[in-house]
């Protein structure tokens, strides 16, 4: 592998079609404001690079990003590539991640509105991210110890994990089809509307109207905090372990919960059965 350290590159398609290259130490930074750094490139490592400069990973197969910098002027970083390693690095240009397979995130900061777009089989772990319709219309994906701030996220995804996470999002995974959540906080408004397949395993949900209009939606032992008309139209099989402040005309399943500060039923479809658990006699 080919090493290039302590350079700053500003060219247009400075590194086009080249294979096997360690930058190591540099920058893609200057006043020709090339675009397109590494455009077509295999078996790329960037290590400690300051990326300054618009659309520098595009049509890349295999490529390691390493305690490096992606600003916010480095619009669109990585678009069509694939096999990818990105670790302690700054994530802050917008749209960063689009129509990319097989990627790895760890130890990162994400601050792009608009990424991971149409993307496939991404693990992204020990993160913060921040950003508006993160990860829409994606599928295969894995995230474990995530702290999430941003509105629309994981619209349309197909086949997503999430551990030990906090999200604070409003509109999170509508449309979306068999994800499951495990031991997180879920914080938002209009959580999950139209979801299929969805399972929420030991986790904490707040905020107004969440999991309406559900197919094949599973609880298991959540906390519910300030959610209110919650369930509407809903097929839900679900077990609660704190009040809920109101449910409203669930379409069929189950619900157990201890308590329930009103119980809406205005609609004869509404045939999904509420269990009251809190023993009255104590």
């Amino acid at each position: 592998m080919k090493l290039i350290e302590n350079q700053t590159y500003d060219a247009e398609r400075a590194f086009y079609g080249q294979t096997g290259v360690h930058f190591k130490d540099g920058a893609l930074d200057g006043p020709a404001d090339g675009e397109s750094a590494f455009k077509e490139c295999c078996d790329i490592v960037i290590e400690n690079v300051f990326c300054n400069l618009r659309y520098p990973f595009w049509h890349n197969h295999g490529l390691k990003i390493i305690d490096s910098e992606l600003t916010d002027l480095c619009r669109a970083a990585l678009w069509y590539t694939d096999h990818v390693e990105i670790t302690n690095t700054k994530l802050h240009g917008i749209k960063a991640l689009r129509e990319c397979a097989d990627i790895v995130i760890d130890h990162c900061s994400i601050d792009s509105p608009e990424f991971g777009w149409f993307s496939n089989n991404i693990v992204i772990s020990n993160t913060t991210a921040k950003s508006e319709y993160f990860m829409m219309q994606s599928k295969n994906l894995t995230l474990k110890n995530v702290k999430f701030d941003g509105k629309y996220s994981f619209q349309y995804n197909q086949n997503l994990t999430i551990e030990d996470s906090e999200l604070t999002t409003k509109d999170a995974f509508w449309h979306a089809k068999n994800v499951t959540v495990k031991n997180s906080t879920l914080r938002g408004e209009y959580l999950a509307w139209f979801s299929e397949g969805l399972t929420l395993i030991n986790c904490k949900i707040i905020g107004t109207q969440p999991l309406c209009y559900c197919k094949d939606l599973t609880l298991i032992d959540c906390e519910m905090i300030d959610t209110d008309l919650s369930f509407e139209k809903s097929d839900v099989d679900a077990t609660i372990l704190t009040a809920v402040d109101s449910i409203k005309n669930p379409l069929s399943g189950t619900i157990r919960v201890p308590e329930v500060g009103e119980i809406i039923r205005d609609e004869k479809w509404a045939h999904g059965e509420i269990v009251i658990t809190k023993d009255s006699s104590k």
